[in-house]
């Protein structure tokens, strides 16, 4: 059987993209990746998850990554709402992979709903569950989540190296992230370009600096 897992890293975040990505195995090389350690990327250091990810590149049957752009989730976020676009994302990787069942980190409060509307935007015939903490419970999901937190940590030191400045992690609760778009926008009168400028936290510094 082939297992498809899929996750996403960076929902979040004020600055940067979001990437949700799919990772297609043959059922019996769930043992290699496990024998690897791979496991909820959160739970693994950076340098660890590089490691891992070349790793299940090299084990897997086949992948999709889809990079979300800010400008893209802002004008997204005018026609629908965050959870229509996590669905809309997610149905995009399952069009693009085939295996016989596919295994969704549930990003709705009711999982059952989120896999049906998974299945239905994709029109796929696998068969398509959603579990929360699946990127805990499934190894193929949990390779899936180690690929999308790689893809995302590089992206974010990408920006860093173009503007040569520290950025953070992106996201709202971290002091070097808002320290970064305060003084951008003192500077510069705007918000920089990767911003996610729909985010509530963006509209209260442009609010204050702008």
């Amino acid at each position: 059987m082939r297992l498809l897992g899929a996750d996403e890293a960076g929902k979040g975040p004020v600055i940067g993209s979001m990437f949700v990505v799919g990772v297609v195995v043959d059922e019996e090389r769930l043992f290699d990746l496990a024998a690897l350690g791979v496991k909820d990327s959160k739970l693994l250091a950076p340098s660890r998850r590089e490691q891992l990810a070349a790793s299940i590149e090299k084990i897997a049957r086949d992948r999709y990554v889809l990079e979300v752009r800010p400008e893209v989730i802002d004008e997204l976020r005018q026609l629908m709402t965050m959870n229509e676009i996590m669905v809309k994302s997610f149905s995009k990787v399952l069009e693009k992979l085939s295996a016989d069942r596919a295994i969704l980190d549930a990003a709705d409060v009711d999982p059952e709903r989120f896999a049906r509307r998974v299945k239905e935007g994709s029109r796929t015939g696998m068969e398509v569950v959603a579990e929360h903490r699946a990127d805990k419970n499934h190894t193929v999901v949990a390779a899936a989540s180690i690929l999308a937190k790689v893809n995302r940590d590089r992206s974010v030191r990408e920006i860093e190296a173009a503007v040569g400045k520290v950025i953070g992690s992106g996201y709202p609760s971290d002091p070097a992230t808002i320290r970064f778009l305060e003084e951008w926008a003192k500077e510069h009168g705007d918000l920089p370009p990767f911003t996610r400028k729909s985010w509530k936290t963006a509209e209260r510094i442009k609010a204050r600096f702008i």
